[in-house]
């Protein structure tokens, strides 16, 4: 499984990279392999603020439907439009051209609470 030891994890399988006081945000390999093959890719409006925790938008698998959680608050500043047309870019790419959206930190403090790589990966073991 692949778990970067660059980014910052969720329990709920999202990832973060941080570029200053921008987030970008996508879900983790484990959470793609997990679901199968990506079809739909919901995403929210750029300007939308998000708190810790909420529900941003939801990807759609032949097998399910999940939720995706935002590990850190802020303001929607881009979406990755190109999963539109190529959701299935969250299976093949899931922590370059498959990232979801980027969000402008409100409280970059929260970025403490996230596992590590290392976490994470234990924590898919358990």
């Amino acid at each position: 499984m692949n778990v970067p030891a660059d980014l910052k994890y969720t329990k709920s399988h999202e990832w973060v990279r941080t570029d200053g006081d921008t987030a970008t945000i996508g879900i983790t390999d484990h959470a793609q392999s997990e679901l199968g093959d990506i079809v739909f890719v919901e995403l929210p409006e750029v300007g939308r603020a998000l708190g810790q925790g909420d529900s941003f938008g939801t990807v759609e698998s032949v097998k399910t439907v999940s939720d995706l959680y935002a590990p850190v608050g802020g303001e929607v500043v881009e979406t990755n439009g190109t999963l539109g047309a190529q959701s299935e870019l969250v299976n093949t790419d899931p922590y370059g051209g498959g990232w979801m959206v980027k969000v402008k930190l409100s409280e970059p403090s929260q970025l403490g609470s996230l596992l590590t790589a290392d976490a994470y990966s234990s924590s898919l073991d358990n």
